[in-house]
């Protein structure tokens, strides 16, 4: 069993803990109540046009490659940080067991801000789908190798989360993946630099698969992203956007971390 597939077992005994704890019709009453999405691929769209590139500053603890990162960060000092050095979008782990996060974190993180919030997680159901909306996340993570023997299952989830307002970051790893987000006519379409078999990174996926991507579909480069010249690498191979993670939350000083992704 590879590490994705173990991590999508446990997802799936998870969110049936959820439906027994919480009815998914009184989480839709609380979705469908809660105050508009944010913009997210707005917000990316008329920062890449402006900057040239868009950044997606993550707030993460751990990670299955890497261990803990930090353990002793506030989302919402960090997001605050993030914003202030020009980030366009926050995007928030929270899974507990394999990165050690949490909706708690998204929460604070959003609360802190202004920028619209992506909620980063192993998203199979929709259940997980009407919890995002229900507490406060403006776009949804939907990684199409969780889906690879139910394609009707991901089409689902990606309607459900746009009948919610939500934008959908449709994330891909190679040839066939991207034929998948094409099929959903997916306009936010994320290259993994990470083979999610074997966590090893190249920044070579994004070149290879952004010139395939549809011309409407704005692309956002995820995973091995560390400076500004891996930056630029993603912006000349097509990507309007990067996903800046641990690079991040190992500086200091994350707003001056992502003025530096930014500029040389």
């Amino acid at each position: 069993m590879s590490l994705l597939q173990e991590i999508l077992a446990h997802k799936r005994s998870e969110v049936d803990a959820l439906r027994a704890k919480t009815p998914i019709e009184d989480l839709t009453r609380v979705a469908e109540g809660a105050e508009p999405p944010r913009g997210f691929r707005h917000r990316l769209v008329s920062d890449s046009e402006k900057n040239g590139i868009a950044i997606i500053a993550e707030f993460k603890r751990a990670s299955p490659s890497q261990g803990m990162i930090r353990d002793d960060m506030d989302p919402g000092a960090v997001a605050g940080a993030y914003e202030s050095g020009g980030a366009s979008c926050i995007s928030v782990l929270t899974d507990d067991r394999y990165f050690r996060g949490s909706l708690e974190d998204m929460i604070a993180a959003r609360i802190a801000v202004s920028l619209p919030v992506l909620r980063k997680d192993f998203v199979i159901d929709e259940y997980q789908v009407i919890e995002s909306r229900a507490n406060g996340a403006d776009c949804v993570l939907l990684i199409v190798a969780a889906f690879k023997d139910q394609p009707e299952s991901l089409h689902s989830l990606y309607l459900a989360a746009r009948r919610l307002g939500m934008d959908v970051l449709v994330e891909v790893h190679d040839e066939e993946e991207l034929s998948t987000a094409k099929s959903l006519n997916a306009d936010l379409i994320g290259i993994n630099n990470r083979d999610l078999s074997t966590f090893e990174t190249d920044l070579g996926v994004t070149a290879r698969l952004a010139p395939l991507a549809p011309p409407d579909a704005l692309i956002v480069s995820e995973s091995a992203i560390r400076c500004h010249a891996d930056v630029e690498s993603a912006r000349q191979a097509g990507a309007r956007a990067v996903l800046v993670g641990e690079s991040l939350v190992r500086q200091p000083d994350p707003a001056s971390a992502v003025r530096g992704l930014l500029s040389p």
